[in-house]
């Protein structure tokens, strides 16, 4: 086991990435990579300590393969910081009950932010798919931050 962590900066102030994160329409367009999309109607979130994060990612190709998610927030703190918890004791080989994952936002010259993702304890056997996962799903952030 291992953790994930994921730096990107993205072109827009840490206000809009917070909200890209929260606000359902647009997790709706933006989260899981390429290939994947997350249906409007299974997004619900409560963006606060205890406060719910639950969708799922439809496979584009075959919508019979989906990937739900069912989190619970642990720590909000608004523009700044996200910390979930999600049980994956569902998922076969995880290794793990839980995995949690921490958003960071800074401030970065020129308007930008500074994202840092990590998620663990996280199976190192997973870290390259995962790691592609986020980058294909940040290129489609980058698109709607630049709309």
């Amino acid at each position: 086991m291992t953790d994930l962590v994921i730096t990107r900066v993205f072109d827009a102030p840490r206000a809009l990435v917070y909200r890209a994160f929260t606000d359902p329409d647009q997790i709706a367009q933006w989260f899981g990579p390429v290939g994947w999309s997350v249906p409007r109607d299974s997004v619900e979130i409560d963006a606060r300590p205890g406060g719910k994060q639950v969708f799922t990612m439809v496979n584009d190709a075959d919508p019979s393969m989906s990937s739900p998610v069912n989190a619970t927030f642990t720590e909000v703190i608004e523009n700044e910081l996200l910390v979930g918890e999600e049980d994956v004791s569902h998922i076969p080989d995880f290794g793990a009950d839980k995995l949690v994952m921490r958003i960071e936002l800074f401030d970065e010259e020129g308007g930008r932010t500074r994202l840092v993702l990590t998620q663990s304890p996280f199976p190192a056997e997973m870290e390259t798919g995962a790691r592609e996962g986020w980058g294909s799903s940040f290129t489609k952030l980058d698109k709607l931050l630049g709309a």
